[in-house]
């Protein structure tokens, strides 16, 4: 799976966890820049993703994630 196919997908993903059509997702995006995304929703949002690509995060690397870029590197190196 390449880094387009990843970010199609996560767009997908958070448009669904957010309710928001109009979320882009780049590299950059980060828990400051959309609203709702608080502790609760994170854990669904990273719940959600491990389904979808089939992976598992450790709790350590999900406390590490500043950015949707921290995410694409982890899914890349799993998938």
């Amino acid at each position: 799976m390449n880094e387009a196919q990843i970010y199609e997908r996560l767009t997908e993903i958070f448009r669904d966890i957010f309710d928001d059509d109009s979320i882009s997702v780049t590299p950059e995006l980060s828990a400051n820049d959309v609203d709702g995304w608080d502790s609760l929703t994170h854990i669904r949002l990273m719940l959600t993703v491990e389904k979808a690509f089939k992976i598992k995060f450790s709790t350590s690397e999900i406390g590490g994630l500043k950015d949707v870029s921290d995410m694409v590197t982890l899914i890349k190196a799993r998938t």
